[in-house]
């Protein structure tokens, strides 16, 4: 019999360097892929950053959006264009950064939002995945307290008015948003995750009574956009540092 062509070949060899070249051309895959949003990388003065990585950004690619919202193609070079209310205190690249303004509504620091889609939302089926829980009969509360009705309680113990009603997750089945009819006047949307229900009660302790007013409205009353929630979620985050004087040392 005559010797095979592998006879004196290392096929376990062949499979190992061939299963490494294969990982390695994942990695860049998922990595580049990875990249398509958020590059290129800026500087903390909102200029380019000179150190990109390892990795080049990729070529665009269009998706086609569910829900017959169109196509997007991604990456696609622009860059946000809203002044950002902050100052370097250092000479150099990485230095913290001041705020310049009233950083809450200026939406920088843990108040910042990013600029997505003005538009609600939605579900599988193309339907609004938020909507009150004033037109949705088939929905009820099973558990717990309701807090509709209940007075709402600031960081500094004051009340600045009651809930409304209740704004749901469709899909989800679960409470998001929460209606505040001031005491001021008008009605803003509080986040479910930054308030808590207690001693009949629903408190906020990220924002200070006089904040509220500013806390950013739906254009809508009976529904909210990806950037109107971005928006909101971030000025209540942002009272947790940017509230009063909680910038201040504790001792």
């Amino acid at each position: 019999m005559t010797e095979p062509f592998y006879g004196t070949f290392d096929l376990a060899s062949l499979a190992l360097w061939l299963f490494w070249i294969f990982f390695a051309l994942l990695i860049y895959y998922l990595q580049t892929e990875n990249m398509r949003e958020g590059y290129p990388m800026e500087a903390d003065d909102c200029s380019i950053a000179p150190n990109q990585g390892p990795f080049p950004v990729p070529s665009p690619k269009t998706f086609r959006l569910p829900g017959g919202r169109g196509e997007v193609t991604v990456p696609d070079g622009k860059r946000e264009t809203r002044d950002v209310a902050l100052e370097m205190i250092g000479p150099g690249n990485g230095y913290p950064l001041e705020p310049t303004g009233d950083p809450i509504a200026d939406g920088v620091g843990p108040a910042s939002w990013a600029p997505r889609k003005d538009e609600p939302e939605l579900d599988a089926h193309g339907h609004v995945k938020i909507r009150p829980m004033s037109e949705l009969l088939e929905f009820l509360i099973s558990a717990g307290q309701d807090p509709r009705g209940l007075p709402v309680v600031s960081g500094d113990g004051a009340e600045v008015g009651v809930v409304g009603d209740i704004w749901v997750d469709v899909p989800e089945q679960m409470i998001r948003y929460l209606t505040v009819e001031l005491a001021s006047g008008g009605v803003r949307i509080a986040p479910m995750t930054m308030a808590r229900i207690w001693s009949g009660k629903v408190k906020i302790k990220s924002l200070y009574a006089e904040q509220f007013d500013g806390v950013p409205q739906t254009a809508a009353g009976n529904q909210i956009t990806k950037l109107e929630e971005d928006k909101i979620c971030g000025y209540y985050a942002g009272g947790t540092l940017y509230a009063a004087d909680r910038q201040e040392s504790l001792l």
